[in-house]
C-alpha cells in the first residue's frame, strides 16, 4: 500500500511556503518517483531497525532482529554502503540519547500533526527525542547530492511543531534542537531554538500555508524549484517568463526609444546574472523533459534523438590479454601499474576507523576553487590575493645565476 502524504508535506515545506500554488499544482501531476528516493527509503528503514533493537525494543532477540535485517538486505536496491551510513545515524542518536541524565523518551519514525498551523499537515519524523525541557528532532538523510542544513529548516521546524502537539502536555519543553544527519556527504548539522521563538514561526506561515492549501497565492522561482524537486520544475510557466525575459530593455524618458550602449554595465551584469541564477537549472529540466518524451515516443518540434558518439570497449580483456601476451608483448607493458582506489572507495571498502587512522594523515584538502554566489549567500566572502608574493606563496626567491 503506498504510503499517503500530505498536500502541505513536512518534506516539501520550502516550496509550498515561498510558492503557495505550487502544492495543488504538483498534486495535479505524476510523482515519478527516483530510484535515489527509494533507496533512501531502505535506508531509513535499516537505521530504524537499528535503533529500534538499541531504544524501543531492548528485549528483540538477535534471530528476530537478523531475519527482519536480512529481508531488508535483500531488497534490489540495498548497498553494503547502507550499513556504514545507517551506523553513522546510530552513532549520532546515541551521542544525543547517552548526553541526557536520565533515560530519554524515544519515538522512531513518528507521524505527527501540525495541522493546527497547515492545513491537514502531517509528516513522519525520524527520530524524536525528549528529556525534561530539551526536544531534539533529527532526520536522516541518504543523499548523496546536495547538503542539507539544519539551521532554519522548515522541514525540520514543522516536525518539531507537530510533535510538541503530540507531546506538549506530557513534557514541559522550552527548548528545541534541530539535527540533519548525512553521513554520505559527511554533513552533520544542527541548530537550537526556544519553544516560544518555533511557535511564533509557526504563526508566522499560517497565511502561506492556507494560499497553498487553497492553491492560491503567487507562482514564485527560487532554489526551492530544483533543490525541492518539484514536479513542475520543467514546465512552469512562471519560470519560462522570469528565464526569457532577463534584462528589462532601458529606455529614454522623453522618447521611449531604446538605450541600448553598445557595452553593458557592471550594475547591468549584476541584474542579468541574478535573474539568470536559475536559467542553467531549468534549461536542465527542459532538456530532460523533451528527452524522456522523446524517448517514450512522443514528438517535439523541432527536436529529435539521435544516436551520439560511443567510445570502444574491450569485453573480453582476458582473452585480449592472452592474445598480446602470446604476440610477444610482456605484462607491465600492456597492464597498468597499480593504484590506490578513489577516496569514497576506500572509505567504503576499509570503514570509517580505519580510513582515519591509515588514509587521512596522507590526505590534503586543498582550499575550494573560487565560486560565484549571490551576496545574500550565508557563506563568508573569500580574502583575494591582490599581490604576487601572496598568490605565490611568498617572497620570489629566484636569484640569477652569477
Amino acid at each position: 500500500m503506498p504510503e499517503k502524504h500530505a498536500l502541505l508535506s513536512a518534506s516539501s515545506s520550502q516550496k509550498w511556503l515561498h510558492c503557495p500554488p505550487s502544492a495543488r499544482l504538483e498534486a495535479s501531476l505524476p510523482d515519478n518517483a527516483s530510484e535515489a528516493a527509494a533507496a533512501g527509503t531502505l535506508a531509513h528503514a535499516i537505521g530504524e531497525l537499528k535503533l529500534r533493537k538499541l531504544f524501543v525494543e531492548k528485549g528483540m532477540s538477535s534471530r528476530t532482529y537478523n531475519s527482519r535485517m536480512k529481508k531488508l538486505t535483500k531488497d534490489p536496491l540495498y548497498d553494503p554502503g547502507m550499513e556504514r551510513s545507517t551506523d553513522a545515524y546510530v552513532d549520532y542518536i546515541k551521542e544525543i540519547a547517552y548526553g541526557f541524565h536520565a533515560e530519554p523518551m524515544i519515538a522512531l519514525e513518528q507521524q505527527v500533526d501540525y495541522s493546527a498551523w497547515a492545513p491537514e499537515g502531517f509528516g513522519t519524523s525520524d527520530c524524536i527525542l525528549i528529556q525534561g525541557t530539551d526536544l531534539h528532532i533529527a532526520d536522516y538523510k541518504n543523499g548523496k547530492g546536495v547538503p542539507v542544513s539544519a539551521y532554519d529548516n522548515p522541514q525540520m521546524k514543522l516536525y518539531a511543531l507537530g510533535a510538541l502537539a503530540a507531546y506538549g502536555l506530557l513534557y514541559p519543553v522550552t527548548d528545541i534542537t534541530l539535527h540533519i544527519v548525512q553521513p554520505n556527504l559527511n554533513n552533520f548539522s544542527s541548530w537550537s531554538l526556544t519553544k516560544d521563538e518555533l511557535m511564533a514561526w509557526g504563526e508566522s506561515i499560517r497565511p502561506a500555508a492556507q494560499l497553498a492549501f487553497e492553491g492560491k497565492g503567487d507562482f514564485c522561482q527560487g532554489e526551492w524549484c530544483d533543490k525541492g524537486f518539484c514536479r513542475a520544475a520543467a514546465l512552469c510557466r512562471k519560470r519560462m517568463e522570469e528565464n526569457m525575459s532577463l534584462m528589462d530593455t532601458a529606455a529614454d524618458p522623453v522618447s521611449g526609444k531604446p538605450v541600448l550602449p553598445p557595452l553593458i554595465t557592471d550594475e547591468d551584469v549584476g541584474r542579468i546574472m541574478k535573474k539568470a541564477v536559475f536559467l542553467a537549472s531549468w534549461v536542465k529540466k527542459l532538456e530532460r523533459y523533451a528527452f524522456d518524451a522523446l524517448l517514450s515516443g512522443k514528438s517535439i518540434p523541432g527536436w529529435k534523438l539521435v544516436e551520439g558518439r560511443s567510445n570502444r570497449v574491450i569485453t573480453n580483456p582476458e582473452k585480449a590479454a592472452a592474445a598480446l601476451t602470446k604476440a610477444g608483448y610482456e605484462e607491465p607493458l600492456i597492464y597498468k601499474p597499480r593504484e590506490l582506489l578513489a577516496i569514497g572507495e576506500l572509505e567504503k571498502l576499509i570503514g570509517a576507523d580505519d580510513f582515519k587512522a591509515c588514509v587521512d594523515p596522507a590526505i590534503t584538502k586543498p582550499p575550494g576553487k573560487p565560486t560565484l554566489v549571490p551576496e545574500d549567500d550565508r557563506r563568508p566572502a573569500m580574502t583575494l590575493k591582490t599581490t604576487a608574493a601572496e598568490a605565490f606563496g611568498g617572497e620570489n626567491t629566484y636569484k640569477e645565476e652569477k
